[in-house]
């Protein structure tokens, strides 16, 4: 039985988050415009994407087995992988906007996304390891929070630079993509190595009791499909409401800012003058998506003591696909932000709630692991996404970014339906 912590210690334990989220947040905003400057047109941009998914695919439940069966007296457990992902997303970040070509900007995303999945997943398997049940609404209700407040600050950040005088017209030549997105990701890359650090120099880790300890040292890979053979009943049933979740979520980082670009600016092209302005508001309306994020994390734990965790899912998937839905209709910049906010309200639900749901119903020796295997949840319906929508964009989405978000608005909404047909066990229930 873990002791309850205070506040500050658990806020502490997720500070981290901030500048992990910071660095996603970056790329959510800004790589399909970057993919542009550079020359990708607009039905291949997912395919350029794919990075994300599959190096978290690989990466997450490699390293949340590798983290389980880790322990150092100095270290801990989690907090190595922290180091050392913080410090390769830093050096990725550097480098982003200075790619001279599509393919350099493509590799990068590889390098970032990979070392920013080998930081990420630790994260939540922490707050397993260190909070008694108790708490863990508050720690990964606090978590969300700082996934709201990381990626609003990276989405704000070139509305700032802009403000001060940056640059917010590409260049010519090879030197495409705007200082005010450069200085940006240098931002990015300095805050992760702040935030982790304080995560890592505050944090106290439990070394394995002995129900966790492994008697013999076993192959990860052999422990990776042990635990998908054994794999809880609740965290099978999420699987439905992770796939539409998680199908609808990338079209929005893909085609925002290029809708409002086009539906708000008349700008279809990077050289027209309005392109800019969309990549602005699309940030600004990332940024408003965050805030609703982490002001509705606040009140998903007094939430929870009145609602079932999966009704109050439900709910917030639906708002959020109303939100996407909203943008078909949406004639000006200011629509797309009460649409976003919207989004915002599911996107606080999406990074606690399933988390809450499956930290009561899985074992403890394996908590890393599932951790890790539960975001090939969320990683399988992004390639599917990323496969499937560049052969359907120019024919069923009529080649427009608006409607590649209404349809990401009805995948949400199905993932609502799927989240209110859950069936949790008196067991599940009572640990949530």
């Amino acid at each position: 039985m873990r002791p309850r912590l205070k506040f500050w210690q658990i806020w502490n334990m997720s500070f981290g988050l901030l500048g992990i989220q910071y660095a996603f947040g970056l790329q959510q905003a800004n790589m399909s415009p970057i993919y542009r400057y550079l020359g990708a047109d607009e039905a291949s941009i997912p395919w350029l994407w794919l990075a994300g998914p599959i190096t978290g695919l690989i990466i997450q439940p490699i390293i949340g087995a590798m983290s389980d069966h880790t322990w150092h007296p100095k270290w801990g457990r989690r907090r190595p992988y922290f180091a050392i992902g913080a410090v390769l997303t830093s050096i990725a970040l550097v480098l982003m906007p200075y790619s001279s070509s599509l393919w350099m900007a493509a590799a990068l995303l590889w390098l970032l996304d990979g070392a920013a999945n080998i930081t990420m997943e630790p994260f939540r398997a922490l707050i397993a390891d260190n909070l008694p049940e108790e708490q863990r609404v508050t720690g990964f209700s606090l978590q969300s929070f700082f996934v709201g407040m990381g990626q609003t600050l990276a989405n704000l950040m070139p509305l700032i630079l802009v403000g001060l005088g940056f640059s917010v017209q590409s260049m010519s030549g090879s030197d495409r993509i705007p200082d005010f997105v450069k200085w940006s990701f240098i931002i990015g890359a300095v805050s992760i190595l702040f935030s982790v650090g304080v995560t890592i120099f505050t944090t106290k880790e439990y070394p394995p009791v002995a129900s966790e300890a492994k008697p013999e040292r076993i192959s990860i890979f052999k422990e990776i499909f042990a635990a998908m053979r054994e794999m809880p009943k609740v965290m099978k049933q999420l699987w439905w409401v992770k796939f539409f979740t998680w199908f609808s979520l990338p079209l929005m980082w893909q085609y925002l800012a290029i809708a409002i670009a086009e539906r708000c600016f008349g700008a279809t092209e990077p050289s027209d003058p309005g392109f800019a302005d969309g990549v602005k508001w699309g940030n600004l309306g990332l940024a408003i998506f965050n805030v609703a994020c982490f002001v509705f994390s606040m009140f998903l734990q007094p939430l929870s003591a009145r609602m079932q965790p999966k009704n109050i899912h439900a709910l917030a998937l639906v708002l959020g696909g109303l939100g996407f839905i909203s943008m078909e209709v949406s004639t000006h910049q200011y629509h797309f932000m009460i649409g976003m906010a919207m989004v915002g309200v599911a996107w606080a639900s999406i990074m606690s709630t399933p988390y809450v749901i499956l930290s009561g119903g899985v074992p403890a020796s394996r908590m890393g692991v599932y951790m890790g295997i539960f975001n090939m949840f969320i990683v399988i319906p992004q390639i599917c996404n990323m496969v499937l929508i560049p052969f359907i964009y120019n024919n069923l989405l009529g080649g427009s970014p608006i409607h590649a978000l209404c349809f990401a608005g009805i995948s949400l909404l199905v993932a609502g339906w799927f989240s209110y047909r859950l069936r949790l066990s008196a067991e599940d229930q009572a640990t949530i």
